[in-house]
């Protein structure tokens, strides 16, 4: 069991959705990120996703894709970001972190040195969205080995042939992505989620959470009421783009929370 398995049974047992948020890692500078990241649990966050900064990223829009180029332009690495998690874990041992991000830096670093890192820094999980099923050597077996849970995204374009596939070493959640295309780019529609994620719940029994698309407390609660949850990012890294402060992000994603706890 991880903290994401225990929180999710947790979120079951009160009958509450999952409302999780992204921030990208060392965006504006490490110092912001940290403190909204040491915020993100008091604002109703249950799981919290961390992008780890990439030059050539594939699944995100421009709004994430800005931001990856701001923490890298700040001098944001891998160690950075493990250092960031490091900090959060000081105050807080329960919430769970995800990190979320491209193979390459991992690769760079080295499976096992990274898996290591990782887990003694506090991840619990990973998202590393361009590792297809048929590279499950590669990374998403050794982190599973090595205590982590390796969480797939399933996409509109998932049929029913490959989505075995793809849920075959999957733990923790299944991700689904709402739209075809980058992150920011459309919005989720219920109408069209809620037989998907019906669809992955009959072929599983892990938690689905929807992402993509989600960008008010509204669509939150509407996402969130045909799935397990929900994640919300592109609109939080804007605020943060923005240059808003901390607690007005806080403020925000509170509200995003409250819409997902709502549903």
């Amino acid at each position: 069991m991880t903290r994401i398995d225990d929180t999710f049974a947790r979120l079951k047992a009160s009958g509450k959705k999952a409302f999780v948020a992204y921030i990208m890692g060392g965006d504006p500078d490490e110092a912001t990120s940290l403190a909204v990241m040491k915020g993100m649990p008091a604002a109703g966050v249950d799981i919290i996703e961390l992008g780890m900064p990439f030059t050539d990223p594939m699944a995100d829009g421009p709004t994430i894709q800005l931001a990856g180029q701001r923490a890298l332009e700040r001098g944001m690495t891998m160690d950075h970001v493990l250092s960031m998690v490091r900090a959060f874990r000081q105050d807080d041992t329960t919430t769970p972190i995800v990190l979320m991000g491209y193979y390459n830096p991992i690769y760079s670093r080295g499976v096992e040195r990274f898996l290591t890192e990782a887990r003694e820094a506090g991840i619990d999980g990973l998202i590393v969205v361009d590792l297809p099923p048929e590279e499950d050597a590669e990374l998403c077996i050794p982190a599973q080995k090595a205590g982590l849970n390796f969480i797939r995204l399933a996409t509109p374009t998932t049929d029913a042939k490959r989505l075995p596939k793809v849920l075959q070493n999957t733990s923790g959640f299944v991700y689904y992505v709402s739209i075809t295309g980058i992150t920011g780019a459309a919005s989720a529609v219920a109408t069209n989620v809620g037989p998907e994620v019906a669809r992955i719940k009959a072929a599983t029994d892990l938690p689905v959470i929807v992402g993509f698309g989600i960008t008010t407390p509204d669509s939150a609660k509407t996402i969130a009421s045909v799935a397990d949850g929900c994640v919300v990012g592109s609109a939080i890294v804007k605020q943060i783009g923005e240059g808003r402060p901390v607690a007005e992000v806080l403020s925000f994603i509170a509200t995003l929370a409250a819409g997902a706890h709502a549903a």
